[in-house]
């Protein structure tokens, strides 16, 4: 990762709700910024778009694009009476939305241009996707069943020396959820990625 750009915030980061440390956004700047011009990103679950910023704004800089991938509906931890559940992100129809929070939060990071929103599933997206990617984030649903399909329907899409960047990435079950890790070392044993970065629960590969 030679290149250097400096990564200017141009939001209060820390009022997007969201899991993302600032050391992983950082690092996930860092690896947009590294995209060549016209290159493309997909980052799988954007929440309310404070991942999105992080990555948009490296993907800005370096004039590739960023596709933001959400149904906005939520994961299984998201639902009322789930441990992540927030009542305030429930629409005028009762029904559990990120969506408005994530439109506000690219308009007001003036990456309307570099950040494409994208309401779908995963899989759905993927099964009409062409073409290689520079850089994917898997970062949706953490069932296992979930993560595995996030997995296998990117991972073929991304160009040798692109990144795989997997995040919640942890060791054991009491830090949190295991179907992350289970992705990872999967990746890893497939002998197609290498590991190059590891920050706090983000771990980023680079396609062999």
């Amino acid at each position: 990762m030679s290149k250097h750009i400096e990564l200017i915030l141009p939001i209060d980061i820390d009022s997007v709700k969201g899991f993302l440390s600032h050391a992983e956004g950082e690092a996930l700047f860092r690896c947009a910024s590294t995209l060549a011009q016209g290159a493309v990103a997909v980052e799988i679950g954007s929440y309310c778009g404070k991942s999105s910023v992080y990555l948009g704004l490296g993907c800005k800089a370096t004039g590739s694009t960023l596709f933001a991938v959400d149904h906005h509906r939520g994961s299984e931890e998201h639902q009322p009476g789930e441990m992540f559940h927030d009542p305030q992100l429930v629409d005028d129809t009762g029904a559990f939305s990120t969506l408005a929070s994530f439109r506000k939060t690219i308009r007001a990071a003036d990456l309307d241009d570099s950040v494409i929103p994208v309401l779908s599933s995963s899989a759905q997206f993927a099964r009409a996707w062409q073409g290689e990617l520079g850089l994917v984030f898997i970062d949706g649903g953490h069932s296992l069943d979930a993560a595995l399909l996030d997995y296998r329907s990117w991972a073929g899409s991304i160009a040798q020396k692109g990144l795989l960047a997997i995040h919640d990435v942890y060791p054991g079950s009491e830090a949190g959820g295991q179907a992350p890790i289970t992705v990872y070392r999967l990746a890893m044993a497939s002998g197609l990625f290498k590991e190059i970065m590891s920050v706090d629960s983000l771990r980023v590969l680079e396609r062999l």
